[in-house]
């Protein structure tokens, strides 16, 4: 086994451990943290695909418009639930 097919398996269960523990985290802040590592461990694995155009998008989309997105919610959420108390 050569060293980038080693390192695409480490990535695909690093992946892999990113999906489960987005489902597993206690707090709605570290599931967006751990979202945000998904779409960039996705990326990475775009690059190695050699799909560049892909990983583009999953860098752009994936980490970034979306945890934005998912952030400004969080924050959304905090506030809505600091006025009701």
């Amino acid at each position: 086994m050569d060293l980038i097919t080693a390192a695409k398996i480490l990535l695909l269960v690093l992946l892999i451990a990113c999906a489960v523990s987005v489902n597993l985290t206690k707090t709605l802040l570290q599931a967006v943290i751990v979202f945000m590592a998904y779409s960039s461990l996705m990326c990475v694995i775009w690059v190695l695909m050699e799909s560049p155009d892909l990983a583009i998008t999953e860098a752009a989309v994936g980490a970034g418009i979306s945890s934005v997105l998912f952030l400004l919610a969080l924050r959304r959420i905090r506030q809505v639930d600091a006025d009701n108390e």
